[in-house]
């Protein structure tokens, strides 16, 4: 087969090992900065040159996969021809062609396996990657809670990351297997008895479409509709729903999912973040500028270009009183763009990556959270600004969204409507005496909705409920 592999981005960096050099073509990227360059030996063309080329199929490696598979469509390229990186377990079936990868254990995991178990119950915990991202982060906590209620757990992933280091620390078997992107839990090679499986993430719907019943599993689903553009619909609706309980982080990725499968019961997770010492809240001085953050991945789906142009509604006098930090890589064409657009708005700061402690630095000295996104299930920095008594700006389509009453414990605006947000950041400039307090009213709700506590209780009710 000869490949043409869209994107060069994070999902080219995870999914390109199946593919080996000499099937690669060419690499189709739509940044005209990455055009003409070559990356892993191949060269990087537009769209419109690549297919140009003899090739037999085109696959998208991005979550953008309707955009760039429309894209492709009116370019003219046949759609049988069109894959995406959940299409790869196909791909290999039909050419009966199976590709191995070595399978990593850490810690006592392999000891672990080959051994009968123990009195203890057994559980897997089965993430998409080993970054240290929220629905990673959220399996992490699941992992405590069971280890501290005297469960075994074994963590298993799709990808290897820093979180590791953490899982070693508690001294949590960790299994690195990177055949889980593309295989089912037929197909598993390490896969032993277990007494319950915990699968996070809609990544996780081709490993299930092939599946012992007979093991109980949970599916925690974190996502977006956004991720369910390259999913196969049929495959989806064929997974057996015996002895499976689907949960959710909140309404939007339950909506996600209930829009193939609308019949499908899928109950409440939500995920805990850990309690941090912090000396909050710190009362802002007159003579201190406010401080807005927003943290994420710069992307068009987190709304940081949104944000901006709220920023840019604001008259000199507000704007000279704030200062605004953008936390997240700076490589993206988004915050390219917006570098550019921010050279002279020196109240905008792009500070890049941070680490845990420093963003935990940052929400202690911030006064407003804004996470502006167009499409946002939970996100986890809004629950950890909460838990730092800061409020937080969000917008109608972010999960986080359903436990804030506006304008008492933090606000709500429209999705992209940049006035609304606009007035927001007004407010919050003219009332800042009043952020102190709206600030121990978020921490209410991270104590009633995302502490520890409040997670265990609902996590042990599920879990007892399939193992019983």
């Amino acid at each position: 087969m000869r490949y043409l592999l869209f994107g060069t981005g994070d999902y080219y960096e995870r999914y390109k090992k199946w593919f080996s050099n000499d099937e690669i073509i060419a690499l189709l990227d739509n940044s005209e900065l990455k055009q003409g360059t070559y990356i892993d030996g191949k060269q990087v063309l537009s769209p419109f040159q690549g297919i140009k080329l003899d090739y037999d199929a085109i696959v998208i490696l991005s979550f953008y996969v309707k955009a760039m598979k429309q894209q492709l469509l009116e370019l003219g390229v046949d759609e049988s021809c069109i894959y995406h990186f959940f299409d790869l377990h196909k791909i290999f079936c039909a050419e009966a062609k199976v590709i191995d990868r070595q399978i990593h254990y850490y810690g006592n995991a392999e000891k672990a396996l080959m051994e009968k178990q123990s009195n203890k119950k057994r559980i897997y915990l089965l993430s998409h990657d080993l970054t240290l991202g929220g629905p990673a982060l959220a399996l992490y906590h699941v992992a405590e809670v069971l280890c501290n209620n005297g469960y075994e757990v074994i963590f298993v992933s799709m990808l290897d990351g820093e979180l590791r280091k953490k899982l070693n620390e508690r001294n949590i078997p960790v299994v690195v297997d990177e055949n889980l992107q593309i295989e089912t839990m037929q197909q598993s090679k390490w896969r032993v008895e277990a007494d319950l499986i915990l699968c996070n993430t809609i990544s996780y719907y081709i490993f299930l479409s092939e599946r012992n019943v007979e093991t109980p599993i949970i599916w925690w689903l974190h996502d977006s509709s956004f991720f369910y553009d390259g999913v196969d619909e049929k495959i989806l609706k064929e997974i057996d729903r015996r002895n499976l309980s689907v949960v959710s982080v909140g309404t939007v990725p339950r909506k996600a999912m209930q829009d193939f499968l609308p019949d499908l019961e899928i109950e409440d997770l939500l995920y805990g973040v850990s309690d941090e010492e912090v000396g909050r809240f710190k009362v802002t001085g007159k003579e201190k500028k406010i401080r807005f953050l927003t943290i994420g991945y710069i992307e068009n789906r987190k709304g940081q270009d949104i944000l901006l142009k709220a920023i840019k509604q604001l008259s000199e006098e507000i704007l000279k009183k704030c200062e605004f930090f953008l936390v997240g890589q700076k490589t993206s064409l988004l915050a390219q763009h917006i570098q550019k657009e921010i050279y002279h708005i020196p109240e905008v700061i792009m500070t890049g990556c941070v680490d845990r402690t420093e963003i935990h630095d940052l929400l202690s000295n911030a006064d407003v959270l804004v996470c502006p996104s167009r499409e946002d299930p939970m996100p986890t920095v809004a629950a950890e600004a909460m838990m730092h008594s800061v409020p937080c700006i969000v917008s109608d389509v972010t999960g986080t969204a359903a436990y804030i009453q506006n304008n008492e414990d933090g606000f709500i605006f429209e999705s992209e409507n940049v006035q609304e947000l606009a007035e927001k950041i007004e407010w919050c400039v003219k009332n800042r005496n009043e952020l102190r307090h709206m600030g121990q009213r978020a921490r209410k709700i991270y104590e009633k909705v995302f502490s520890m506590r409040a997670f265990e209780e609902r996590l042990m009710e599920i879990v007892d409920e399939m193992l019983d």
